[in-house]
């Protein structure tokens, strides 16, 4: 099994930063991916930002320029930084790891609130 901890959410005013953080913990091979996805209310899961074992990335259009994802493979964990936010950047973000133990399998964290008050 795998746990995925996030950490680093909170209200901030438009302009604002914010660094998410997700540690992956448990028994596996090794995490091909990570990244971050979010839920605004009343809309669908969307990737913001993913990141692969080798260091390429990926990301919404909606974040270019604004949102940095990097990872720490020793440590197991991804982080956001999430420079000049908008109102629009409210939403619940979600961790997400794809793991390999005997076969992949993606695990999700349990959410942490982003609220941007404008």
């Amino acid at each position: 099994q795998v746990q995925l901890v996030e950490s680093g959410g909170g209200l901030v005013q438009a302009g604002g930063s914010l660094r998410l953080s997700c540690a992956a913990s448990g028994t596996f091979s090794r995490i091909n991916s990570m990244g971050w996805y979010r839920q605004g209310p009343g809309k669908q899961r969307e990737l913001v930002a993913g990141i692969t074992s080798g260091g390429s990335t990926d990301y919404a259009e909606s974040v270019k320029g604004r949102f940095t994802i990097s990872r720490d493979n020793a440590k197991n964990t991804v982080i956001l930084q999430m420079n000049s936010l908008k109102p629009e950047d409210t939403a619940v973000y979600y961790c997400n790891a794809v793991v390999f133990m005997i076969v992949t399998r993606g695990y999700w964290g349990q959410g942490t609130q982003v609220t941007v008050s404008s």
